[in-house]
């Protein structure tokens, strides 16, 4: 290790830990160390909460839970009385006074320092403050002669000024351990934030980030480093998992970093793309299934979520079924059956015309005098959804359900239906985005996908005209706007809350802005009982929108 005290080699771990699974974390945390050790750093710097996994949630309120983490937080310090590497790590702490969202500085075979989050966040998807006690004011840890302030994720974002509190109290460094969630060009907020406490403070920023999903959060790490001249010598892959040894070294201005990793990141498409996959790819293994199973119908959505699926497990643990009735066209079985050829997946065709069939006749008292119409229609759907359903009871396959943030909005989906599932990897995607990463997937396969290349989502499918076939000649906007002209105004609504007046002001029809706001409102019911998805915008429903289901307000 460096013994030179104006030289200071700083691991930083951006690694996928799993909520809960303390010993697997601590077997991630000491493989990483001794993989600092052979690149002779000093200290390694790990993520928010490594050992719980991060959010850990209600978990924290189980002392049993917070016991264990801080035992194997004190099993690891011993490990630093073998002469190597120092460590940072991030650990849910109990004491006399509190619980905190806390990091540890280890050295010497023991804890050395414990420094407590002072800045709980409690918006969108965070809500630290119904678990956590908020820390006090920190000091710098000393570590080998060299004083590091170790602000905790949020204590960069807000405004409680601890990193201009730390420079004060002599602090020459920060080391910033994040659980920063993705979502689209989320890296350019992180930049921001990290300037703006460079500029307050005068110190160098290490931001080490977490990587991997957690249940609908998607950490995708881009770790970096900017000094406090607005140099960036280091940026870290994102969707990776790596252990980079920075160098620092100090001279009269203070501490800087050398030159080192310089990735180039993903262009905004490309980093939806991965962030999808890593999310299914992550709650699958993580949870323990051995494969998922969806039906592809022919359309754009089944068929992206079949490419998103092998692109995260491979082609042998995805199964794709067919399920055509009479109003399913030739046209969707060609595409369906080119597109499970296209990705190589397990394909099936299990017509539902006797059980649809079963279903009116056992019904066909009670609709007695009735004319037919959506409950129909949604028989079909909710047909499919219980075959879906079988196989995965019988097989122990997850199902990956596949409707859009559009529809999920309008409530345009069947629930029991075609909402069931495990999982949906395109929940936070608008219909246009679905219709631009598929094209975009065409062109394009990341190395961490484990699909083929070349066209996968054949062009027939992303050209037609979207419809779930559900009765003849059937299409989407029948009964909802062009998905362009939908999407924006509930961007409007969703992503901006922009009022009725003012999205009409952009160009909107009144009737059908009012029309769709309505459709927001009442769908909420459904979007509760919806499977988990991959958080992609600013505003995903569930953890970042959580309107009331019973609810007469509307804007006119």
């Amino acid at each position: 290790m460096t013994k030179h005290p104006d030289i200071l080699r700083i691991a930083i771990v951006q690694e996928n830990p799993t909520v809960g699974d303390i010993d697997g974390n601590l077997a991630l945390a000491r493989k990483a160390r001794a993989d600092a050790a052979r690149a002779k750093a000093d200290l390694v710097l790990f993520t928010e909460l490594f050992i719980s996994g991060y959010p850990p949630e209600d978990l924290v309120l189980k002392p049993a839970f917070v016991a264990a983490c801080m035992e194997a937080v004190d099993n690891f310090a011993k490990d630093t009385n073998d002469g190597g590497p120092g460590v940072i790590i991030g650990c849910p702490l109990r004491d006399k006074k509190g619980l905190y969202n806390a990091a540890a500085l280890l050295d010497d075979g023991k804890v050395q320092s414990w420094r407590m989050k002072v800045d709980l966040p409690n918006y969108g998807e965070f809500d630290e403050k119904r678990v956590f006690d908020s820390g006090p004011m920190p000091g710098p840890v000393n570590f080998r002669g060299v004083r590091l302030g170790l602000p905790i994720c949020e204590d960069i974002w807000g405004d409680l000024g601890v990193c201009e509190t730390l420079a004060e109290s002599g602090a020459e460094m920060l080391l910033v351990p994040n659980g920063s969630p993705y979502y689209s060009e989320k890296m350019d907020v992180r930049y921001q934030i990290a300037i703006r406490q460079i500029i307050e403070s005068g110190l160098p920023v290490l931001y080490a980030n977490q990587l991997g999903g957690q249940d609908e959060l998607m950490f995708d790490g881009g770790s970096f480093v900017i000094n406090n001249n607005h140099h960036m010598p280091i940026q870290m892959n994102q969707f990776e998992s790596a252990v980079v040894v920075t160098t620092w070294r100090r001279d009269k201005k203070g501490w800087s970093c050398d030159d080192g990793v310089k990735a180039n990141l993903p262009e905004q498409d490309e980093a939806d793309w991965r962030a999808c996959v890593m999310g299914l790819r992550d709650y699958v293994n993580k949870n323990g299934f051995a494969n998922v199973v969806l039906g592809l119908s022919g359309g754009i959505d089944s068929a992206i979520c079949a490419a998103i699926a092998v692109d995260a497990l491979g082609e042998e643990r995805v199964r794709c079924i067919m399920m055509p009735y009479h109003y399913t066209s030739d046209d969707s079985l060609q595409d369906a059956a080119a597109c499970a050829k296209a990705l190589g997946v397990r394909y099936e065709v299990v017509p539902i015309e006797k059980p649809v069939e079963g279903f009116s006749d056992v019904l066909s008292d009670l609709f007695k005098g009735t004319n037919e119409g959506v409950t129909e229609e949604n028989l079909q759907s909710r047909t499919r959804g219980t075959i879906l359903m079988a196989v995965s009871n019988k097989f122990g396959s997850m199902v990956v359900t596949t409707g859009n943030k559009s529809e999920m909005s309008v409530g345009y989906a069947t629930l029991y239906g075609d909402m069931n599932g495990g999982y949906n990897p395109i929940k936070d995607l608008y219909k246009m985005q679905v219709y631009r990463l598929a094209a975009w997937r065409n062109e394009h396969r990341p190395s961490d996908c484990l699909g083929p290349g070349g066209e996968v989502i054949p062009k027939t499918i992303i050209d037609k005209a979207p419809s779930a076939e559900l009765r003849p000649d059937q299409t989407d906007q029948d009964s909802l706007p062009p998905y362009p002209v939908l999407d924006d105004i509930l961007e409007c609504l969703v992503e901006k809350e922009m009022s009725v007046d003012d999205i009409v002001d952009k160009g909107h029809d009144r009737e059908t802005v009012e029309r769709i706001e309505h459709l927001l409102y009442i769908a909420e019911y459904k979007r509760r009982q919806s499977a988990p998805g991959v958080k992609i915008t600013r505003k995903y429903f569930g953890r970042d929108r959580r309107y009331p289901i019973t609810n007469r307000f509307r804007d006119r």
